[in-house]
């Protein structure tokens, strides 16, 4: 490097305010992506969720989580990218491994590259017992075989998760609630690894280390519906995909190597992809994912480290900046497929290089000051060049942050969790799982306690003798006071609005008071997403999650689109456009007990009105974000009081504020029934 012509004492402090500037990058970056911890965290999130969807659906699909998502990364706009398959599905690579399968219960489709570019292949049925209707109409004939389509494919096959789906590239895109967006990819798998890719299998030397190796190719690899623009064949072709495979080599990277990842990935939106139109972005994220697993593996720096991490972000840079002006960019698994050879080329090829050249000039630290987010980082040194930066990881996030980012990240991995039993719970129990798996299985348990109580008792509402109807009501009321024993403070609700829909307005009273003690000493509440952080590590610091949850912890109530819990609510599930309505737990509180009072002690039921009606003016129930369904809740409690005036202005503010609940065609509705009751 250039400061070598220095004198010996000012290349040493050059070389200090360098290492510092890595350091200072370092702990921006950790604040920006997640410190190792909250990587783990995530990853053993997703990871638990996978296996009680695919236990759940194992004769169904295989799902696993992808992407940047799946890898622990959490970006902003970042989408969720979700791949299925079937498992009595294979892909096989020539005719001769019929003999290790049994036809009579494996769909078994013979790969054919010989016409198609490295990277890509054709998949044909050798048989006519294809049980599958999805792939038998997407079959197309040529060379006198019946090859599946991937473009017909993509049609025909249904989503898991997504409603109204619109096609995108390889995936069936949407969202979820309104707010999540999912890429889902439906693939085939194969159990043996490509025969195109066997040289990354003796390429692996020094990375990964080879029980890693051994345990991708043991994996194989899949094919996703997509094929290859300048190919033969491109609305029939599928890409080989090794989704499986990366994600193993980025749960076996380092901190510092993760990091660098996502710091390109940073620098990919805000510098280079900068003020572009989406046809001109034809540099991606894979390719970066690309260029830094090569970079690990060809050893072009010996040790990655918060340190040196300037220089390895360099090192990245100029391998990507060396591929574009070749033109060549070659797949990690298979070098010989060059993913450049469709996009990076001509006149998008020559402006793309001088734009990354022109960064490539300034030096790695201008370049840094490009980008937004690490920008006051690296200032931070460059103003103070003897600034000491502490990289201890534990003092970036305090206990009370992580807990709420847990939290968080349960609360979002459930909402596309679709039938989890207690038999599947059970069965996980008893895996080996760390402590984060541990406490995303408990909220789950509490979850499917909470929703299979109503389940059955709805399920034999009406039906069977009165011995039948005891047994149901018993475990039912089992599993809500055993859900409100081992979950958060606001899981007693539950067994309330379960009093007050079987007509025991006292006991649903006496466990509304008892939540209202325990909720005004709740240290933590998820639905404002804020708590008191000195009390929190007091009180709850360093305890067991389970104890956090059942001492500090209050969240929303989250009632499910195709459960009834109670039948006031019954319009405002059914007419929402999310899977789950979401309920601030004091809004609920007033709720039944104003609805407990009119059939107990109708002469409170107006006290009770003015508190809950006097909270949400003031805005001390559930902040800007719940206002549309607290407003809305009041309009419905002052119906069933009769008082019709007060409930059509409740109602005309619920259609006023921010409509997170996505529940104004169930506003609509109760004005209607008012306007009739007036008429």
């Amino acid at each position: 490097m250039a400061f070598f012509s220095f004198p010996y004492s000012e290349r040493n402090t050059i070389e200090k305010c360098l290492q510092n500037l890595s350091e200072s990058v370092f702990v921006g970056l950790c604040k920006i992506l997640g410190t190792s911890e909250l990587v783990t965290m995530r990853r053993d999130v997703t990871n638990i969720n996978e296996m009680i969807e695919n236990e759940v659906n194992k004769k169904k699909f295989i799902m696993m989580i992808s992407g940047s998502y799946g890898e622990g990364f959490r970006l902003l706009g970042s989408d969720q990218d979700y791949m299925y398959w079937r498992p009595n599905e294979q892909v096989i690579w020539d005719e001769s491994l019929f003999k290790n399968y049994n036809e009579q219960n494996q769909t078994l489709i013979v790969s054919d590259n010989s016409e198609s570019p490295p990277g890509f292949t054709l998949l044909w049925l050798p048989r006519n017992h294809i049980k599958h209707r999805c792939i038998l109409s997407s079959c197309v004939v040529m060379k006198n075989k019946h090859y599946i389509s991937s473009s017909k494919y993509k049609q025909t096959m249904p989503s898991y998760i997504i409603r109204n789906p619109i096609i995108h590239g390889p995936c069936k895109s949407g969202f979820i609630n309104g707010v999540y967006e999912f890429d889902e990819a439906h693939t085939f798998q194969s159990r043996y690894w490509p025969p195109s890719a066997s040289s990354w299998v003796s390429r692996c030397r020094t990375w990964p280390k080879p029980h890693v190796v051994r345990d991708i190719v043991k994996k194989g690899c899949h094919f996703v519906a997509i094929g290859h623009s300048l190919g033969n064949h491109v609305d029939n072709e599928w890409r080989i995909s090794f989704s499986l495979a990366e994600k193993q080599l980025i749960y076996s990277m380092n901190h510092c190597q993760f990091l660098i990842y996502g710091l390109l990935k940073l620098f990919l939106k805000d510098v280079i992809n900068n003020g572009l139109n989406s046809e001109d972005k034809i540099l991606c994220s894979y390719h970066l994912k690309t260029a830094v697993f090569w970079a690990i593996q060809q050893n072009k720096i010996s040790h990655w480290s918060p340190q040196n991490l300037l220089q390895c972000f360099w090192v990245c840079f100029k391998l990507i900046l060396k591929w574009v002006y070749k033109g060549v960019c070659p797949n990690f698994f298979i070098p010989e497929n060059n993913m450049f050879l469709s996009k990076v080329n001509g006149d998008s090829q020559t402006i793309l290089f001088l734009r990354l050249y022109t960064l490539y000039e300034r030096g790695v630290v201008s370049c840094l000051l490009h980008c937004p987010s690490i920008r006051a980082y690296v200032l931070n040194v460059l103003y103070n060049p003897r600034l000491t930066v502490s990289i201890d990881e534990h003092m970036m996030i305090p206990e009370f942050t992580f807990d709420q980012l847990l939290l968080t990240e349960i609360d979002m991995n459930f909402s596309i969790i679709t039938n989890a039993n207690l038999r599947t719970i059970e069965k996980l129990i008893n895996e080996p799982l760390t402590q984060y798996q541990v406490a995303a299985l408990q909220d789950h348990t509490i979850r499917v306690l909470l929703s299979n109580a109503f389940i059955l008792h709805n399920k034999y509402i009406g039906r069977g003798g009165n011995n039948q109807r005891y047994i149901t009501d018993k475990i039912s009321c089992n599993m809500l006071k055993l859900a409100a024993r081992f979950g958060c403070i606001s899981d007693a609700l539950y067994l309330a609005m379960y009093y007050y829909k079987t007509s025991r307005y006292t006991e649903a009273l006496s466990i509304i008071e008892m939540t209202k003690v325990r909720l005004s000493h709740a240290i933590f509440m998820l639905f404002f997403i804020f708590g008191d952080r000195d009390k929190y590590a007091q009180v709850v610091g360093g305890k067991s999650w389970s104890t956090k949850m059942r001492e500090g912890m209050a969240g929303q109530i989250m009632l499910f689109k195709d459960i009834g819990y109670i039948n006031e609510l019954l319009i405002e599930q059914s007419e929402s456009l999310h899977q789950v309505l979401q309920i601030p737990p004091f809004a609920l509180i007033h709720m039944l007990e104003i609805l407990c009072y009119i059939h107990v002690d109708s002469t409170r039921v107006q006290t009770a009105l003015n508190d809950l009606r006097n909270r949400i003016q003031n805005n001390i129930i559930e902040g800007v974000l719940y206002r549309d369904i607290s407003w809305q809740i009041l309009g419905i409690c002052y119906y069933m009081t009769g008082n019709f005036n007060a409930a059509f202005y409740a109602f005309q503010k619920s259609l006023v504020h921010i409509p997170l609940q996505q529940i104004q065609t169930a506003t609509i509705i109760r004005i209607i029934i008012l306007i009739y009751q007036f008429f």
